[in-house]
């Protein structure tokens, strides 16, 4: 493909994004961050005692919350502990001593263990997915390997990165085993992005925010100039992290000199084109 050619469809589809990052979050985003709003963020103490008790665990809750989002605990599932703070109120006593200090009936911190359940122990509705690329890269996935080769950077893989599907590690992408094939060339599309711009010295002028945006910006030209269903997942993404418009709007030069690079490494020109 030109460098032209490449560029052209780099914005046009950063035109559809930014439209798409208008319209507001999408009914999956709203759903999905609705049951993950549910979860509770544990203390590194608790992730250890989890993780002790259940190393295959990936997203824990207590029973009742469980049964909020339409799910049920197993019969005979084992509960995980751990442990959770409450406030215990003393409880004054009639005829107390003059000169008791006030003190003594203020709230006091305890702790107890309680039980929590990983999703894999309960059954019942299905818990809402974040938006997934769709659709077929064929022989693209191969060319985008290449080209990560070709920059230098070792491409590995790994049944768990502790949540992400991908990450990006100077010189280094990993991505999680068993990924479907648009969703593995949509994720290392993502972190070559990262690669290409977020490790050098410009790191310093941007935000988390502005590096995701970008990132998922790329793999979302490069994912539809090639015949991929990017569908809300781009956009849902992006608001993910706090980004919009007006973050990609900033962006807009990176995103397609660096969207306009992949493309024109990883497309094939159509045979006559010179003539």
């Amino acid at each position: 493909m030109k460098a032209e050619e490449a560029r052209k469809l780099a914005d046009d589809a950063l035109n559809d994004l930014a439209a798409a990052l208008k319209q507001g979050k999408s009914e999956t985003l709203t759903a999905y961050l609705a049951a993950m709003g549910r979860f509770h963020q544990y203390s590194f103490g608790n992730v250890m005692l989890i993780a002790l008790q259940k190393p295959d665990a990936t997203r824990v809750t207590g029973f009742r919350t469980w049964k909020k989002l339409g799910r049920f605990v197993m019969k005979g599932e084992k509960g995980i502990v751990i442990i959770a703070p409450m406030m215990i109120r003393p409880k004054e006593q009639d005829g107390s001593e003059q000169g008791d200090s006030r003190d003594e009936h203020r709230p006091m911190l305890r702790f107890k263990a309680v039980y929590v359940f990983d999703v894999s122990q309960t059954d019942g509705e299905a818990l809402p997915e974040f938006a997934r690329v769709g659709g077929n890269p064929d022989g693209h996935t191969d060319r985008l390997k290449a080209l990560v080769t070709d920059q230098g950077i070792a491409l590995e893989y790994a049944d768990s990165l502790g949540g992400p599907d991908g990450l990006s590690c100077i010189g280094t992408i990993r991505l999680r085993n068993g990924l479907a094939p648009a969703e593995e060339f949509s994720v290392l599309t993502h972190e070559l992005a990262h690669e290409m711009l977020h490790k050098s010295e410009r790191r310093r002028e941007t935000t988390k925010t502005i590096r995701e945006t970008e990132a998922e910006a790329v793999a979302f030209v490069v994912c539809q100039a090639i015949g991929l269903e990017p569908g809300t997942a781009a956009a849902d993404y992006i608001r993910l992290y706090n980004g919009d418009a007006g973050t990609l709007a900033e962006s807009l030069d990176h995103i397609q000199k660096t969207a306009a690079e992949i493309l024109a490494a990883i497309v094939n020109e159509p045979a006559g084109d010179d003539q």
